[in-house]
């Protein structure tokens, strides 16, 4: 039976189609997540393409909205995958994806139950749990960490599934961040792949023809890489490094 479960589906990406929020499966609406201004109550996200890039400054929801998503589709808030849960990063990072999942609802078109969410915080203990029961040939842990990342993210990424990255960046180099977008293309390529990301950096977030939102205090909107604080500032600082620097720090 469980092959059957796992046999792919012949249809195209994205497979979430849309999430919700459930005012009647709220326990305190002044609780966190709740409090959030981007959780109203009339508050939802529909997916139309296979890559969703979901950018903000921190404190926004970012995060806790895709631990919500992650947890709603079967993974651990601090991340890994079905079947997959480490031992050891139960406090390794502030959770709140299950008191949110708890309250959002769903639409599949199919649902698959297949995939991985990402989190550079928990990645090593994600990490050392798969080499402990994985192949020997695993071996995650052996390499640097942004390699550690592209090794795991080759290996795990391109089979049929739903992937959530929170922040990859946060352990990528500009040059690995390049090998990362090389990734997600040949994810993209394979039609089965439904990516959901956060990320701080431009050049994750120039990936073409996905869709770009911006979460601020008001909620998500479709935004353009140019008008993102995150593309104004880089370009700020590439265009007078010394003078930007220089204002930053006499700012």
């Amino acid at each position: 039976m469980a092959r059957g479960r796992h046999r792919p589906i012949n249809m195209p990406a994205p497979y979430l189609r849309r999430v919700w929020l459930d005012p009647a499966r709220i326990p305190n609406r002044n609780a966190y997540p709740f409090v959030l201004p981007l959780l109203r109550d009339d508050f939802e996200l529909s997916f139309d393409k296979a890559i969703t890039i979901i950018v903000g400054e921190n404190g926004t929801g970012k995060s806790t909205l895709l631990e919500g998503i992650a947890v709603m589709a079967g993974y651990d808030d601090a991340g890994g995958g079905k079947g997959y849960r480490a031992v050891d990063h139960t406090n390794a990072v502030e959770k709140m994806g299950g008191s949110l999942a708890s309250a959002l609802r769903a639409s599949w078109l199919p649902k698959i139950t297949n995939g991985w969410f990402f989190r550079a915080e928990s990645f090593y203990s994600v990490a050392r749990y798969l080499d402990s029961v994985a192949s020997p040939y695993a071996d995650f842990l052996s390499h640097s960490h942004g390699e550690g990342f592209l090794r795991f993210f080759e290996e795990r990424c391109q089979r049929q599934g739903i992937f959530i990255f929170d922040e990859p960046e946060s352990a990528l180099s500009p040059s690995r961040q390049i090998e990362f977008l090389k990734l997600l293309h040949r994810m993209n390529g394979t039609g089965h792949c439904q990516v959901i990301m956060a990320t701080h950096s431009p050049v994750l977030m120039a990936y073409p023809n996905a869709t770009l939102l911006r979460l601020t205090k008001y909620g998500l909107e479709p935004v353009n890489l140019r008008d993102t604080d995150h593309y104004k500032v880089m370009r700020e600082f590439c265009d007078d490094p010394k003078g930007f620097v220089e204002a930053a720090i006499e700012g």
